[in-house]
């Protein structure tokens, strides 16, 4: 989508008419975009490679109220959620560069922003975003800096 991701279009969907039921139909596969585009608010995520059946399939269980994942991604998801659970160390390992991120969210820069900033894609950053809500268990931006200065990550 030309100026803004599915992600943020997703969010200011959701908080500025929370009774929407979203439907993503994408053509990304990444378990960690599903991830967060359900932390958004999409109550449905498809790929645009989905059969027809399939498509109509989701778009009836999102209208009522139910949550629809492609079977593929959600069998990865789940693979990926239970590898997780193994492997979490007792205190999470947040690298230099995600630590810098985090200091930038917790300035109010944008992806865009921080991107610009460091020199690297808006892209990575999301990644890394993604990345520090999963490894420390919080669902969006606010708690995701409660949980830094917790740690001692950011002041």
């Amino acid at each position: 989508m030309p100026g803004q991701s599915g992600e943020e279009l997703a969010e200011i969907i959701y908080i500025r008419h929370p009774k929407v039921k979203i439907l993503a139909l994408t053509n990304e596969d990444s378990i960690y975009y599903v991830r967060n585009m359900l932390r958004k608010g999409v109550r449905g995520y498809i790929l645009k490679t989905a059969s027809e059946s399939n498509l109509l399939s989701a778009i009836h269980k999102v209208h009522k109220g139910e949550q629809y994942i492609e079977n593929t991604l959600m069998e990865r998801v789940q693979k990926k959620k239970q590898q997780a659970k193994k492997e979490t160390p007792a205190t999470p390992i947040i690298s230099d560069r995600e630590i810098e991120v985090l200091r930038h969210i917790s300035h109010g820069m944008t992806s865009r922003e921080i991107a610009e900033t460091i020199g690297v894609s808006k892209r990575t950053i999301d990644y890394y975003r993604l990345s520090m809500l999963t490894k420390l268990g919080v669902k969006n931006v606010s708690a995701l800096i409660k949980k830094g200065i917790q740690l001692g990550l950011i002041e």
